[in-house]
């Protein structure tokens, strides 16, 4: 079984996932020496979970927001490896930018030159963290930008879409016109030889 590229970046975890992971180091501090099934592990932390209220599931919550922060930003930097995939267009217009990513893009300077030592993904957790500080009026004019980004970005794709179908329905009708002009022709020769007595298919 072929192994996956060891650079890809590390999968988003759920709230529920985080929960687990408490619960397994939790238990491995308390009874480190007692051994416990997966299958009975996983009962218990599923019938622990939903007995839990939504107030204490919020910190898992939380955890799973800054780790989906953390995993969009590395796949943002991520280029797949030893695969050809479709071949992009040159002509494409670029995808728009979220709200969050444009915040991202101008306080990322910020956040490194003030922590220069943290990787890419504590980068996006700072940035994550940041953005779910602010209230709705502070992110309104990154929304605002964004959603002007996908109306341009939207119809440069119509335009584009457009010019693909001219393109292509303009070569089909020549292709088909002149399929139809060579069975034409074929068709007056082969009248032509019934006519003089020959082989309509027989060649010269």
């Amino acid at each position: 079984m072929a192994k996956g590229d060891p650079r890809k970046p590390k999968g988003k975890m759920s709230s529920y996932a985080y929960f687990v992971q408490t619960c397994r180091e939790e238990h491995k501090k308390k009874s480190p020496e007692i051994p416990v099934s997966f299958s009975e592990f996983s009962k218990r932390c599923s019938a622990r979970w939903k007995a839990m209220s939504d107030k204490e599931k919020s910190r898992f919550d939380d955890m799973a927001k800054q780790d989906k922060v953390r995993y969009d930003q590395e796949m943002m930097h991520y280029m797949p490896g030893g695969k050809r995939g479709k071949k992009k267009d040159p002509n494409a217009p670029k995808r728009p930018a979220s709200g969050f990513f444009l915040f991202c893009s101008e306080h990322r300077p910020q956040i490194k030159a003030q922590y220069p030592s943290l990787g890419i993904g504590d980068v996006a957790k700072k940035l994550g963290e940041m953005w779910n500080g602010l209230t709705d009026a502070t992110k309104q004019p990154y929304l605002i930008k964004a959603n002007k980004l996908k109306d341009k970005y939207q119809k440069a794709s119509l335009s584009l879409d457009a010019l693909i179908v001219h393109h292509v329905t303009y070569h089909s009708c020549s292709i088909l016109q002149y399929n139809i002009s060579f069975l034409c022709r074929m068709l007056r020769t082969t009248r032509r030889r019934a006519r003089l007595g020959r082989c309509p298919w027989a060649w010269e």
